[in-house]
């Protein structure tokens, strides 16, 4: 392989996606992401992507895969979308797991990478601050990693490899991580819900605000109401 190795890097257009694209982009790789439509209740994220990928000056191949055709997720299906306090978040695994989806990205982007040449994933998952899903886990990696190189040609000559640098880091280890490498977290969208402003309720949008509250930093974007916890963050802050 001549020049900067390629890497594929799934970007969902969240804090964690961005994360590791700008990661990636400081080790040196010939950064191709990889964005997916696949039915969620709402287009914001696919935004936050395609102005990170622009910000960053990145091809951003968009991918549309139907599971809402599937369902059983409160991303891809008419269910609510749940609240819970911050300290139940990884007590069970809620209805916003989206069935399988980790495995469904994965195969698709070892597709996008062998077409490239490529034997490098990355993708922003973390075991440490999250809801719980079963295909954000070490060991689901490790063994998808396997199976990807035993199913691609490339693989089987060079071995595929999944990145998953923010995997042991906690929410506020990882925004602190991301503003060394100065990513435009103003650009990035988490929240389940849809709508001009971040609903402030959901697993995704506790764990954001946790996390800025941990790197002493506040969250640059807007929310239609702020959980206790950090209504308490910002008001000691102003003292």
């Amino acid at each position: 392989m001549e020049g900067k190795r390629k890497a594929v890097v799934l970007l969902s257009g969240g804090l964690d996606s961005s994360t590791v694209l700008a990661y990636a982009i400081s080790k040196g790789y010939d950064v191709h992401a990889i964005s997916f439509d696949y039915g969620q209740r709402h287009s914001r994220e696919m935004k936050s992507s395609e102005d990170l990928a622009r910000y960053y000056g990145v091809d951003r191949k968009i991918v549309h895969v139907d599971l809402r055709s599937i369902g059983k997720s409160a991303l891809t299906d008419d269910i609510e979308v749940p609240t819970r306090s911050l300290e139940s978040i990884s007590d069970e695994i809620p209805v916003t797991y989206v069935p399988a989806r980790n495995t469904i990205f994965l195969a698709i982007a070892a597709a996008y990478a062998e077409s490239l040449g490529s034997t490098d994933i990355f993708i922003g998952a973390n075991a440490i601050d999250y809801s719980g899903y079963p295909d954000c886990r070490p060991e689901y990696f490790n063994a998808m990693e396997n199976a990807l190189s035993l199913g691609t040609e490339i693989g089987l000559k060079h071995g595929m490899h999944i990145n998953v640098p923010l995997q042991y880091l906690t929410k506020g280890e990882i925004i602190t991580l991301g503003m060394k490498l100065g990513v435009p977290y103003h650009l990035t969208w988490s929240c389940y819900r849809g709508g001009d402003k971040a609903c402030g309720e959901c697993d995704s949008c506790l764990l954001r605000l946790k996390g800025f509250m941990e790197a002493g930093s506040e969250d640059p974007i807007k929310y239609e109401k702020y959980p206790e916890f950090y209504e308490r963050y910002l008001k000691d802050r102003k003292k």
